[in-house]
């Protein structure tokens, strides 16, 4: 059994196959659980309303970086709100910060994580984290509101991008470190490092779907059924079976996620 952690199955790219994917498709396949992240107003909407459809979706809800445009405190309620009335809401996100384009404030950017942290931790939900090329910020921010040494899942780094070793401070204040299709690319080896370094147990798996297909599809529309890939690619990093890895990225996201939590299957 594999538990997608990341994916962004409302986008219209699965406009065609979206209901055959999530009713039957992914679940022959092993793909059991997936978890569907908002990135921005709309898909607030769309990712919760998935999550009332299919039993098998659970809901990520927040504002990417690179959306915060007009963003307003209402918004933030309407959040809370989608999560009060939804058990199936499992995480605050993806939010974050991501400076490889120019043209976004900076500030607004860390302004509007924070509040989002600050939700998460309100509710006592984790926080999917979006980092690109913004890691002393990042774990500035991550620090000043997460404490090391804590046993709880705090959230974690989606589409991890950095060094090893800031892989292991990040577990160490109580994250969990998402591995996608980048770490089958050959020019993947940040990512192979820091998988290598850190505890299985602090791995979860997933794709980033539509987004960042794995080798061999690599620059085709991605899906959850190329989960496979990168479970061998970290099994042969490991040098663990496939099985094994499976079942403690499973564990990995249940504990993530507590979908075991409230009734809630996985």
């Amino acid at each position: 059994m594999i538990f997608e952690t990341h994916a962004h199955y409302d986008d219209d790219r699965f406009s065609a196959d979206q209901s055959e994917l999530l009713s039957s498709k992914l679940e022959s396949a092993g793909i059991v659980k997936i978890m569907n992240v908002a990135a921005d107003i709309r898909s607030v909407d769309t990712t919760n309303e998935l999550s009332l459809k299919y039993d098998n979706v659970y809901a990520a809800l927040g504002i990417h970086p690179s959306d915060i445009e007009g963003l307003d405190e209402a918004d933030m309620e309407h959040i809370r709100k989608l999560a009060e009335g939804n058990k199936k809401v499992r995480a605050i996100g993806e939010t974050g910060l991501d400076y490889h384009y120019d043209g976004y404030d900076r500030k607004e950017q860390e302004k509007w994580f924070v509040r989002q942290i600050k939700l998460a931790k309100e509710m006592s939900l984790p926080v999917i984290v979006h980092s690109r090329d913004a890691a002393a910020d990042t774990m500035r921010i991550i620090r000043e509101y997460y404490e090391a040494d804590r046993a709880e899942i705090n959230g974690v780094i989606h589409c991890f991008s950095y060094s090893a070793e800031e892989a292991l401070r990040y577990t160490e204040l109580g994250f969990m470190i998402g591995v996608g299709g980048v770490v089958t690319y050959r020019n993947g080896r940040k990512l192979k490092e820091a998988v290598e370094k850190i505890p299985l147990e602090r791995i979860v798996l997933e794709t980033d779907s539509p987004y960042l297909a794995p080798e061999p599809h690599r620059g085709e529309r991605n899906s959850s059924l190329n989960l496979p890939y990168i479970v061998k690619a970290v099994s042969d990093i490991k040098g663990i079976s496939i099985e094994e890895t499976e079942r403690i990225t499973y564990e990995n996201a249940t504990r993530l996620y507590r979908t075991d939590q409230y009734g809630i299957p996985g």
